[in-house]
């Protein structure tokens, strides 16, 4: 395993290899969350366990920035509680759903059928919407 390193000259970054192990302070910028919260999360979950070289500094493994990200997509975009992502990880062997990367096509068709719900759901309140103008305006009598 080659530890690639390239540089981006528009930011003057050096990017890692995907096998790389990053620092706290690169996972908190790549999941736009503070390193202290990453710090709290390894206490309320056991399966994040970053590698602690000497005077303690952190380096996360590929799996647990994956894991990492799932545990804040489930706080932060799907409404779970630590207790909620706990007792989820308990069910599920302390795997959380959802780490494994899907494929382009599965993401795409998540994505489609995501829409296709959502789309409905719009029109129809959109629909209540111009109903309740119309209503405002004098234009429908109240029902």
């Amino acid at each position: 395993m080659t530890n690639v390193q390239s540089t981006d000259t528009a930011s003057g970054r050096v990017s890692k290899s995907p096998d790389a192990f990053r620092t706290i302070r690169e996972v908190s910028e790549e999941l736009d969350v503070p390193q202290h919260v990453l710090r709290f999360w390894e206490t309320k979950f056991n399966q994040v366990r970053p590698l602690k070289r000497g005077g303690g500094r952190r380096y996360y493994r590929p799996e647990d920035v994956d894991l990492l990200r799932r545990i804040r997509s489930l706080l932060y975009a799907d409404g779970y509680t630590i207790r909620g992502v706990q007792k989820l990880m308990r069910e599920t062997g302390g795997k959380v759903p959802g780490v494994a990367a899907e494929s382009e096509p599965a993401k795409e068709a998540t994505a489609a059928r995501a829409g296709e719900r959502s789309d409905g759901r719009t029109r129809e309140i959109l629909s209540e919407l111009e109903t309740l103008r119309d209503m405002l305006r004098g234009r429908i009598p109240n029902q």
